[in-house]
């Protein structure tokens, strides 16, 4: 009686073959210890050099996708098969895809996962098809990305974004239009006379509209409140034109300085040279937060910083959408909604 590491069979090849792989290949080994499904029945298990031709054979497979570096085991698949006298399917290899910065292997996902990095499979920084879905891309922009690429030999890593512009011409046409303000301004309107206004749920496409209250305190994205000069006229989009009357930072309750701008209504005229900006309605917003998944690797080094977090404020209505649903928040990019509160951003 053997114990484990103490005896294995070996296939009986050639030692002073050319392929490595050929040279006495082990084919069943010992292995101590509980199967999830068998118990300790069996000690004796095959490798996968022994069991993919048998299964594959046996299962009626005609063609077999293997990535390339299978390529120099293809022999002994074959002669195995020879051996038992077995149905030989046609083995076909590709490479494996890879993106950058993003691990798809699960040799390198499930150590991030066991020590508690990554929580779970539909992570949506992994490239996983949970973790896809879960980030928005929609199973038809995977399906056209990957014919895109074609099945080849040749070492690939595609950016992410080519995936996302395929995902970006499946939701364009579906999404609703929200804002969203990252890191809110408040803005003092003066002269503005309006208890609400309604906006269109889609810049091109009928899809409804959608009421929102509104009065003279509204907020617009810091971003947006840097670069605002005194004296300049931009665009609340949808609501009006304003002129920027007064920039003063003053300290908050906490003592932290924050920015507050005041400005005038000047009408409703559309100009294509005026800068537009989104905003949302201090009487009919909620506050929100985007997460953003960033590369998990920077050549071979793990980012400790591949999750962001965009903080800031919404339209209350998106509280009352379905969790799952995919929206554009305007000047921002598409984001799924994770639950009432927040949602995973899928991309620009």
């Amino acid at each position: 009686e053997y114990r484990q590491n103490e005896c294995i069979v070996r296939y009986s090849g050639e030692m002073d073959s050319l392929n490595t792989a050929m040279r006495d290949p082990t084919l069943f080994r010992i292995i101590e210890g509980s199967h999830p499904k068998l118990g300790n029945k069996y000690a004796l298990w095959p490798t996968y050099d022994f069991a993919a031709p048998i299964e594959d054979s046996l299962d009626g497979v005609t063609h077999a996708f293997r990535t390339k570096e299978y390529e120099l085991r293809n022999e002994l698949y074959f002669a195995i098969l020879s051996d038992l006298d077995l149905h030989k399917p046609k083995l076909i290899e590709f490479s494996r895809l890879e993106f950058e910065g993003i691990p798809v292997s699960k040799r390198k996902i499930t150590p991030l996962i066991e020590k508690g990095i990554i929580q779970r499979w539909d992570d949506p920084r992994l490239p996983t098809l949970m973790g896809l879905k879960r980030r928005g891309i929609q199973p038809e922009a995977i399906r056209k990305f990957v014919l895109s690429l074609s099945i080849t030999l040749s070492e690939t890593k595609p950016s992410m974004e080519v995936l996302e512009s395929f995902n970006r011409k499946i939701l364009d046409p579906q999404s609703m239009r929200l804002f969203f303000v990252r890191d809110p301004v408040e803005l003092h309107i003066d002269k503005l006379d309006l208890d609400f206004v309604e906006i269109k749920n889609h810049p091109t496409l009928e899809m409804g509209k959608r009421t929102v209250q509104v009065e003279k305190i509204i907020y617009i994205s810091n971003d947006d409140a840097l670069k605002l000069k005194v004296g300049e006229s931009v665009r609340l989009m949808e609501l009006c034109n304003i002129e920027i009357m007064n920039i003063d930072d003053v300290p908050d309750e906490k003592g932290a300085t924050i920015r507050v701008i005041a400005a005038k209504n000047i009408g409703n005229k559309v100009s294509h040279s005026v800068q537009k900006i989104q905003w949302v309605s201090k009487k009919d917003s909620m506050d929100y937060k985007v997460l953003k998944p960033m590369p998990l690797y920077k050549g071979d080094t793990y980012n400790e910083n591949n999750l962001e977090i965009d903080k800031g404020l919404s339209e209350s209505l998106v509280s009352k959408l379905q969790i799952g649903t995919i929206i554009q928040f305007v000047r921002y990019g598409f984001c799924k909604i994770d639950d009432v509160s927040s949602a995973v951003f899928t991309h620009r």
